[in-house]
């Protein structure tokens, strides 16, 4: 894509999925990821959602005041699904992209489809301290070979049983831990150029917009409702990615 095109489509991207962060807490990474990589390749895409997603989900982060709560519950999961980005990664030099494309695809069709679903389970603290591990490496996998966050490390988040301040602390500490982990396998396979590197700077201060319009959106819609045109919307993204990576 042209310089100035990307630049745009970046924007007008990033600003939609801050709206919709700004409303329900999550789905910046989602939306850009499944918007860009309709237009561009999948390691592109990955590396434009990098400094947009480092700096919201660091305020996500740190707001909550349950840090040593959450670190105390999950660590092995949030430690496994760090490390374990770089493994992944190593897909996006070796495997072909329309593959890791349409992985992509399916993994949105299958987080909008639990969704929309309201599908949802639990776990004691036990099993889930236990089984933290296993969920963190097939977390941290999929999301070097794919860049999606979202499966299965939120359904395994929800199904600790959290409380709601708690779970939307939690995803912002996986997503900020995912991102560096990211950032830094796509600069050492050499995926990040200056072009790509300038979108994803700039694209910081639209998301940011589109996160204070999306609060006060909050405030006159229904979140329940939002959510489900959320999931309808990540399941067309999920089935668009995949039939053109199945075109290709």
């Amino acid at each position: 894509m042209e310089s100035e095109l990307l630049l745009a489509a970046a924007a007008a991207t990033f600003f939609l999925a801050g709206t919709v962060k700004g409303v329900i807490g999550l789905g910046l990474p989602t939306i850009t990821l499944g918007l860009m990589t309709l237009l561009l390749d999948l390691p592109s895409a990955m590396a434009l959602l990098i400094v947009p997603s480092l700096a919201t989900n660091l305020w996500q982060a740190a707001i909550g005041g349950h840090i040593r709560e959450i670190l105390r519950k999950t660590w092995p999961f949030l430690l496994t699904a760090t490390v374990t980005i770089w493994i992944g990664a190593q897909a996006l030099s070796h495997v072909d992209l329309a593959y890791l494309s349409a992985l992509l695809g399916l993994l949105l069709i299958a987080y909008a489809t639990t969704g929309l679903a309201g599908f949802r389970f639990s776990m004691s603290a036990q099993t889930a301290f236990r089984s933290g591990s296993l969920f963190g490496i097939t977390n941290g996998i999929l999301t070097g070979m794919t860049g999606s966050f979202m499966v299965p490390g939120v359904l395994y988040l929800q199904a600790t049983g959290m409380p709601r301040d708690m779970l939307i602390q939690a995803m912002g500490m996986l997503f900020l831990l995912s991102t560096a982990a990211l950032a830094l396998a796509l600069g050492h396979g050499a995926h990040v150029d200056p072009d790509l590197g300038l979108a994803s700077a700039l694209g910081l201060i639209p998301a940011i917009l589109g996160m204070v319009l999306g609060r006060k959106i909050r405030g006159y819609l229904s979140e329940a409702r939002f959510r489900q045109v959320f999931f309808a919307g990540v399941l067309l993204l999920g089935l668009a990615i995949a039939a053109k990576a199945v075109m290709s």
